[in-house]
């Protein structure tokens, strides 16, 4: 029986896309040798940018390594790990979103999303501070666990 989620591939059935919902959030996962510079990776718990990649080459007996380098989009803390260039690894579900600014209390703007009418308190970026304004508009991202304002609308 073949699900309309799945393709047919020499007989085997292959899912299109898998989502994992986790404690942390949502992820998906991919090869570590589809990874280029650009892309998001979680490492360590924390969603990050991937800003270099170096693959060895394989030895005799041995597997081909990937040495990633990544800064976290929250914390822009540098993190590096090697990994066997055939592992899977977590790539983080970024939700960009909108929501309009109900009440600014000193550095933190209680906010609403547009779309489901939650409401909830995220801290105003430095570079923000002086624009955010009561019923004004903002874009932000939900990474893993975490809100973070992004943008003015």
């Amino acid at each position: 029986m073949v699900c309309p989620e799945q393709s047919s591939l020499f007989g085997r059935y292959i899912p299109k896309r898998v989502v994992f919902m986790t404690d942390e959030g949502e992820t998906k996962k991919v090869s570590c040798s589809s990874l280029k510079v650009g892309s998001y990776i979680v490492m360590d718990g924390v969603a990050c940018k991937v800003v270099d990649i170096q693959v060895s080459r394989p030895g005799k007996h041995g597997h081909a390594k990937a040495r990633i380098t990544a800064v976290g989009l929250l914390d822009n803390k540098k993190r590096v790990e090697v990994m066997p260039g055939h592992d899977m690894v977590d790539t983080p579900i970024i939700g960009k979103k909108t929501a309009q600014v109900l009440a600014i209390n000193g550095d933190v703007a209680n906010v609403m999303d547009v779309e489901t009418y939650e409401t909830f308190d995220l801290k105003i970026p430095d570079e923000l501070k002086d624009q955010v304004v009561e019923g004004a508009q903002v874009l932000y991202w939900q990474v893993l666990t975490e809100r973070v304002m992004k943008q003015l609308k």
